[in-house]
């Protein structure tokens, strides 16, 4: 094991060599289910032959340009997202937190356009939206930011869910321009966001001039069951933010605009040397297509209900677990107490899966699993909560 790496990360003591499909392999042979899928980016599983070949095909004739040129790979995938979102214009970049730095550099650029010195963002506590320094102001985490003052000015913080703190803000700072929220918070808790809460936002930002921005880097590309979030709302945002899933492990971000967000970049404004370049938008087409080919959406909605009924049926009535709730693949299991230990002992189990928020399991399993992976898992994940639970009683 190198000791050149910097200590960014509490890593497990585990390596893998291979991945097919739902399973990955360590450098022992041992084969583990995934429920983690790169952290919701691995939507087609491991090795999907389609995304093999268009990766190859792509690297064999051009792998970067730049964005001095056109690019006609990336024009293909704009295209593409806007036919499936509704929205009108994209930038490209290679992260999530490049995609919502983005559309935080929109909001500010749309409110001084408007005559506004000192735009303000509404954003909401448990958010998650990266790790630069104006998305790490934005996420509700003082445990992530501690360390990192002086954060930046221009946001006000309200709770998820909660419309009237919404209102409240309105009534008393002239300076907003815009409102970023997560249709479901990952790292927050799996917290969902409330259909009417969506629509209010929308109807709010609306009267206000304000711009609706969705932060759907890990919701997007099929996660909860369509391609994007906000289409369980019948709302539409003026931004949306977009990475994770998208190139399907090569790295690939995206900010999408609609109506008169879709304007407000204009040349010199924003940029990126690598945002979607032909490999990456190659990667992104071949997810997409696979996603439409094989039925994915469907399979996500279906499969995802079934690990949710699943656990709530093995789970019921254990003492300690508080809730099974989600979206489509994007499940959460929620216990009265920190539970972080129980990765360990699922990957023993054979079992990959994540802990967020302290005591919140989260399970973003590949949108290709089938009824043999959701019943491994149910029992699984049920089995390693119920053991655990019982052992700390």
């Amino acid at each position: 094991m190198t000791t050149h790496l910097m200590n960014t990360y509490a890593r497990q003591p585990i390596a893998f060599v291979r991945g097919e499909g739902a399973y990955l392999w360590d450098e022992t042979g041992r084969r583990y289910l995934d429920a983690v899928a790169g952290v919701a980016v691995n939507a087609l599983g491991h090795a999907h032959p389609k995304l093999v070949k268009a990766i190859g095909e792509q690297a064999a004739s051009l792998i970067h340009s730049s964005n001095l040129y056109r690019v006609l790979r990336q024009e293909e995938l704009a295209d593409k997202l806007c036919e499936l979102s509704g929205m009108d214009r994209v930038f490209f970049c290679n992260s999530g937190c490049e995609a919502n730095e983005a559309a935080i550099k929109l909001a500010r650029l749309y409110g001084h356009n408007k005559g506004i010195e000192l735009p303000t963002i509404i954003v909401m506590e448990k958010s998650f939206h990266g790790r630069t320094m104006a998305t790490l102001t934005a996420t509700g985490s003082r445990k992530i930011q501690a360390g990192f003052e002086p954060l930046l000015t221009g946001f006000a913080r309200v709770p998820f869910n909660d419309i009237e703190a919404i209102r409240q803000v309105a009534e008393h700072n002239k300076s907003v321009v815009a409102v970023l929220a997560e249709v479901v918070q990952g790292e927050g808790g799996l917290n969902v966001m409330a259909a009417d809460f969506m629509a209010e936002l929308r109807t709010i930002c609306d009267a206000h001039g304000w711009l609706l921005m969705l932060d759907e880097v890990q919701t997007g590309i099929g996660r909860t069951g369509t391609w994007f979030g906000f289409q369980h709302s019948g709302i539409k945002p003026d931004v949306m933010t977009l990475a994770k899933a998208l190139g399907s492990g090569v790295p690939i971000g995206a900010c999408l605009a609609s109506g008169v967000a879709a304007d407000v970049f204009q040349p010199g404004n924003h940029g990126s040397t690598f945002g979607g370049n032909p490999l990456a938008c190659a990667a992104a087409l071949a997810t997409l297509d696979t996603i439409e080919d094989e039925g994915l959406l469907e399979n996500a909605r279906v499969r995802g209900e079934a690990i949710r009924a699943g656990l709530r049926e093995a789970l019921a009535g254990v003492h300690g677990v508080v809730d099974v709730r989600g979206e489509g693949m994007m499940i959460g299991v929620e216990l009265d107490r920190p539970c972080g230990e129980l990765v360990g002992i699922a990957r023993e189990a054979g079992v990959l899966i994540n802990v967020t928020a302290d005591t919140v399991i989260r399970l973003v399993p590949p949108l290709i699993y089938g009824a043999a992976e959701v019943d491994a898992l149910v029992d699984a994940v049920s089995g390693v909560v119920r053991n655990y639970l019982q052992q700390a009683a």
